[in-house]
């Protein structure tokens, strides 16, 4: 568990490294020995932009590569600047945009012998899914489990973004799950 102080903390750092990202066209960098023990340690994160409740930008790593408030301030900015489904973040958007960030666990692989058998061990808002056939990869965050509630539905919508067919099963599939911690906050004003 993240304590509600490091919570905090990788809120500003995210904000922080938007605003940087506007003034400057590069994210905040940060050094985590500046940091608390537990914003140091290598965790992968996705960051979730949302302005007036509409999607803005999600950009993450699935591996662990940085330390946390490291991966955070970089995945901020590229949810804000980088994600190829948006035209880059601009000042006026500021207002009405939430944050949200999901840390991942480690991710766990999952023995299936059929799609039945998948759908049957999947676990409903607590499980983020990876997906990977040859070249073809797609993930979703537990989150997606709120528009995608019967499982059926979510793993066919993954399959598409994962570049396969809905109907896709094979042998060289691997499937992998995971969990996230998330939390979030509305980019204040900067006093």
């Amino acid at each position: 568990m993240i304590s509600e102080k490091a919570r905090r903390l990788l809120l500003d750092v995210a904000a922080e490294s938007i605003r940087h990202g506007l003034d400057h066209g590069r994210p905040l960098t940060v050094c985590a020995a500046d940091y608390p023990e537990e914003l140091r340690v290598p965790r992968a994160t996705f960051v979730t932009l949302h302005r007036h409740g509409e999607l803005r930008g999600c950009i993450g790593m699935l591996e662990a590569v940085r330390p946390l408030v490291e991966d955070v301030a970089h995945n901020s900015y590229a949810a804000a600047f980088e994600d190829p489904r948006f035209a880059p973040l601009a000042a006026w958007e500021l207002e009405g945009l939430d944050l949200h960030i999901s840390v991942l666990s480690p991710p766990e692989c999952m023995t299936c012998a059929s799609e039945a058998d998948l759908l049957q061990q999947l676990r409903p808002g607590i499980d983020g899914l990876i997906l990977r056939d040859s070249h073809c990869r797609g993930t979703f965050l537990p989150s997606v489990w709120e528009s995608l509630s019967d499982p059926c539905d979510f793993l066919r919508h993954l399959k598409r973004k994962a570049g396969l067919p809905a109907d896709w099963w094979s042998d060289t599939l691997t499937v992998e799950r995971y969990t996230t911690e998330s939390f979030g906050s509305p980019i204040r004003e900067q006093e």
